[in-house]
């Protein structure tokens, strides 16, 4: 009767044990919120810019061919597509921890034992041969195969698969974000390289023009219509204007090295069209529904294939709690003589194990994985959340911009117009001595700051266009 009591308290404290090891910490989860706004301008129309392939966004041949050779040569793109490969990799690892690992091996030894052990004494009664006892030195010779498996029952190790071909996935989608973004990076260089180029070629005429105005004031000044100031003011402005074209040519140099970099090539002159960039129109983009970005941009895909991984993980550091089961098989030939190792059956030894084991006492090390992936799923929820947060700001920021931007450009337009056309008015009125040198040159000035005001502004819609098309999650396809 006493017996019985004692097994089943034992029995009952087994069964606490083996519950309490099971036991998982709670922890708070979160859901995340993929609800954005039903559209950017009250607008139902779903059709997307963003569907267009970059080739058919820019039509500028020369731009096109910059973007094909960046994407081609890019280091940035090259070492992301090796980070593919990485995670490709992991995956193999990953599918090869769910089969058995089967080995071999071979070797040889010796064994003394103490005459005084429980080997020892056994084996001093031990003829090898009639009348001949086991040697003390005896040796070993031994080979064959030994393969050990995990039970997977409770998908620890199918889940661990699972989320390493996520992250690959993941991996493919930052790929297509480093691609858009390089597509834009290229394209608003390649822009702001033209309006350097025209920007240049305004204040080399401005300088022309300068320099006319100063030949008339040392005209004027002779015929004592003027003073020293007036043609020390002149001079000073054209020498302004010297400089001001050495610093457009400084940044040309930059912006093409810049182009150069992306193209993962050394500085050379990069081939463009720098005529008629003031007439450039941008093209139209429709922008669709706000829910499309959650299709169309890699950034938010990668944020989503991350959060599933993570989830993922945490399945895997749940298990851990859980008893493992491990099943393990020897076969092969040993024996204390070379000449009797393949003797069969004699020599041949075998052996196959199974154990159940799990955690029991102090699991620290396991409770502080399994909360740090909590911890990680609820940091991948909230970038989840905030690329797509990001991703409706960027759009709406964009066509705000457009829209003022083609406001400010037509007034720019008809600014640069009206000063242009004082120019001549201005130095009619000075010849005739109805206006004095500090009118003219003062219209000059405001003549070249309004014509390089006007271009930047042409160089900011083209870049509004490639950024809100980058915003969509253009360029990748």
């Amino acid at each position: 009767m006493f017996k019985k009591n004692i097994y089943k308290y034992v029995g009952l404290m087994l069964i606490c044990a083996a519950y309490s090891a099971c036991k998982v910490p709670e922890f708070a989860q979160r859901s995340e919120n993929k609800n954005v706004p039903a559209s950017f301008n009250n607008s139902q129309d779903s059709t997307n810019t963003a569907s267009l392939k970059w080739r058919s966004f820019f039509t500028d041949p020369k731009l096109v061919n910059l973007i094909d050779t960046a994407l081609k040569n890019n280091q940035e793109l090259n070492i992301t597509l090796q980070e593919i490969e990485i995670a490709k990799n992991d995956i193999r690892a990953k599918k090869g921890e769910l089969l058995p690992m089967v080995g071999y091996g071979a070797g040889a030894g010796f064994e003394k034992v103490g005459r005084y052990t429980s080997s020892g004494a056994g084996d001093a009664s031990t003829d090898i041969t009639p009348g001949k006892e086991v040697p003390d030195i005896l040796p070993d010779y031994r080979f064959g195969l030994q393969a050990n498996w995990e039970a997977d029952i409770w998908h620890k190790l199918r889940n661990a698969k699972k989320a390493a071909v996520t992250r690959y996935l993941s991996t493919v989608e930052g790929k297509n974000f480093v691609v858009t973004n390089l597509v834009a990076e290229v394209a608003n260089s390649y822009y702001e390289l033209l309006a350097l180029d025209n920007q240049f070629d305004i204040v080399k005429k401005n300088i022309a023009l300068q320099s006319n105005a100063l030949e008339l004031m040392k005209v004027q000044k002779q015929a004592m219509r003027t003073t020293e100031l007036a043609v020390r003011k002149f001079e000073a402005e054209v020498l302004s204007s010297k400089s001001l074209e050495f610093d457009i040519q400084q940044n040309i140099t930059e912006t093409e090295n810049k182009i150069n970099f992306l193209l993962g090539r050394y500085p050379q002159p990069i081939p463009r069209d720098k005529s008629n960039f003031i007439n450039l129109v941008p093209p139209t983009v429709q922008v669709g529904l706000p829910a499309q970005l959650l299709a169309n941009r890699p950034d938010i895909k990668q944020a989503e294939l991350d959060l599933t991984a993570a989830k993922l993980d945490v399945k895997v550091a749940k298990a851990q709690f859980y008893p493992s089961l491990g099943i393990s098989a020897t076969i092969g030939y040993q024996a204390f003589n070379p000449s009797y190792l393949l003797r069969t059956p004699e020599s041949l030894a075998y052996s196959l194990a199974g154990d159940l084991a799990g955690p029991l006492i102090n699991r620290n090390a396991i409770k502080a994985e399994y909360l740090t992936a909590n911890a990680k799923q609820l940091q991948a929820v909230f970038n989840y959340e905030k690329a797509i947060l990001n991703g409706y700001v960027e759009v709406a920021n964009q066509l705000s911009n457009i829209s003022n931007l083609q406001k400010s450009y037509d007034l720019k337009a008809k600014q640069a117009e009206a000063l242009t056309q004082s120019i001549d008015i201005s130095n009619d009125l000075f010849k005739a001595t109805r206006a004095d040198y500090f009118e003219v040159l003062m219209t000059q000035r405001d003549a070249l700051q309004s014509k390089l005001e006007l271009i930047e502004t042409k160089k900011q819609q083209l870049n509004a266009v490639v950024n809100i098309y980058h915003a969509l999650g253009g360029g990748w396809n």
